[in-house]
C-alpha cells in the first residue's frame, strides 16, 4: 500500500508513451536503417579521390582481411556492446538497493494506467540513449569516409595501378582515373574509407560514456582507486584499438585521432545534454527538511547576551527624533547655563 506521502511525491504524466512510441521509436529505427544503408549497400558511393604516382604515404602492404587483424571488428562490436551494457545493469542494481527509502524515485504513473518501476526506467534509458549514440556514431563516421574518400595506408596495395598504362614518369604526377586501379573492386572500395577511423570512434564513445556513468554515478566510499582504476583500463582499451589501427596500416594517425574526436564528442554531449549527468529528477526527490545547527565538539547551545554599543544607541535616538518635525538640540543641564546667563546680565 502506498501512503499519502509517496504518492504526492509520485511523477504523473500522459505524454510518456506515445512520446516514447510515436517519435523515440522512429527515430531510433530511422537511425538504425541509415546506418546499415551507409555499412552494407551502396546507396552512398564513396568519393574517389586521385593518388601521385609511386606515393610511399599509400604504399604500405596489404595487413590482410579485417578478420586477421588483432582487434577484429567482432571483437571490437562486441566489447563496444557488452562493457557498458554489463556496467549499467550492475550499477543501477547496486544503486538501486543501496540507497535510502527516502532517496529512490519513485514510481511513475502514466495516465492512471500504466506503472513503471525506477529501476527499470533508468536502466531503459540510459542504455537506449547508449544505443542510439552507438548508431550515431557509426553514421558519423561512415558519412565522413563516403564523402571524404581518404585512402588507407595500403591503398596502393589493393589498387595495384598499372604505372606503365597510366603514364607514370615521375612521382608528382597526379592520376585522377577512375579506372586507375586494377585489384579487387571490394577491396578498393574498402580502401578508400580511412577518415575518420569507425573502430576508434566507436571504442573511445563507448569508453567515455561509461568513464562518465561510473564517475557521476558511483559515489560510494572507499572506491578512491576503485573508479579510476576501472576509468584508465577502458581508456586504455580504446586507445590501443587505435594503435592497433595504425600499426597495422589500416589507419593513419589523423584518422585515429578524428574518430576519437567524434566518438569523444558524440558521448559527451548525450551524457551533458540528453539525460543531464545520470541525475535523477527533481521532481522525484522528497523535500529535504530544514536541519538545525548542530553545536561544535557537542557542546549545548547557549544564548549570550547582546551588548550594544554607545553607537548604536546614539543611532537608534537619532533615529526617533527623526520622526519629529522639531529641530534636534542638544539638552544642557541648568547649572552649566546659568552662569552664561548671569554673565550676559552684568554686561548689560
Amino acid at each position: 500500500m502506498r501512503n499519502i506521502g509517496d504518492k504526492d511525491l509520485q511523477k504523473t504524466s500522459t505524454y510518456i508513451v506515445p512520446c516514447f512510441l510515436l517519435v523515440e521509436l522512429v527515430i531510433m529505427a530511422g537511425t538504425v536503417l541509415l546506418a546499415y544503408y551507409f555499412e552494407y549497400t551502396d546507396t552512398f558511393p564513396v568519393h574517389v579521390q586521385g593518388f601521385f604516382c609511386f606515393d610511399k604515404t599509400f604504399s604500405k602492404p596489404y595487413p590482410g582481411p579485417e578478420d586477421d587483424s588483432k582487434a577484429p571488428p567482432a571483437l571490437v562490436y562486441s566489447l563496444v556492446t557488452a562493457i557498458p551494457t554489463v556496467t549499467i545493469l550492475i550499477g543501477e542494481v547496486t544503486t538501486f538497493f543501496v540507497k535510502a527509502e527516502g532517496a529512490q524515485e519513485k514510481t511513475i504513473v502514466t495516465a492512471d494506467c500504466c506503472y513503471f518501476n525506477p529501476l527499470l526506467r533508468r536502466i531503459v534509458r540510459f542504455l537506449g540513449v547508449y544505443s542510439f549514440g552507438l548508431f550515431a556514431t557509426t553514421i558519423f563516421a561512415n558519412a565522413g569516409q563516403v564523402v571524404t574518400g581518404n585512402q588507407t595506408p595500403h591503398f596502393l596495395s589493393a589498387c595495384r595501378p598499372n604505372y606503365t598504362v597510366l603514364g607514370c614518369q615521375s612521382p608528382m604526377q597526379y592520376i585522377t582515373e577512375r579506372r586507375a586501379c586494377t585489384g579487387n573492386p571490394y577491396l578498393v572500395a574498402s580502401a578508400r574509407k580511412s577518415f575518420p577511423s569507425k573502430d576508434a570512434a566507436l571504442s573511445i564513445y563507448s569508453a567515455v560514456y561509461t568513464v562518465m556513468y561510473v564517475t557521476l554515478v558511483f559515489r560510494t566510499k572507499g572506491t578512491r582507486l576503485t573508479k579510476p582504476t576501472l576509468c584508465l583500463t577502458l581508456l586504455s582499451l580504446a586507445v590501443l584499438v587505435g594503435v592497433v589501427r595504425v600499426t597495422e596500416y589500416r589507419n593513419h594517425w589523423g584518422d585515429v585521432l578524428a574518430g576519437y574526436l567524434t566518438g569523444g564528442a558524440i558521448a559527451a554531449f548525450l551524457v551533458t545534454c540528453v539525460i543531464n549527468n545520470f541525475q535523477q529528477t527533481a521532481s522525484a526527490l522528497p523535500p529535504q527538511p530544514p536541519q538545525r545547527p548542530q553545536p561544535p565538539h557537542g557542546m549545548p547551545l547557549s544564548t549570550l547576551p547582546r551588548v550594544e554599543s554607545p553607537l548604536e544607541k546614539f543611532q537608534d535616538y537619532r533615529t526617533l527624533r527623526s520622526h519629529d518635525h522639531q529641530p534636534y538640540l542638544c539638552p544642557a543641564p541648568p547649572d552649566v547655563l546659568l552662569p552664561s546667563r548671569r554673565f550676559i546680565s552684568s554686561e548689560v
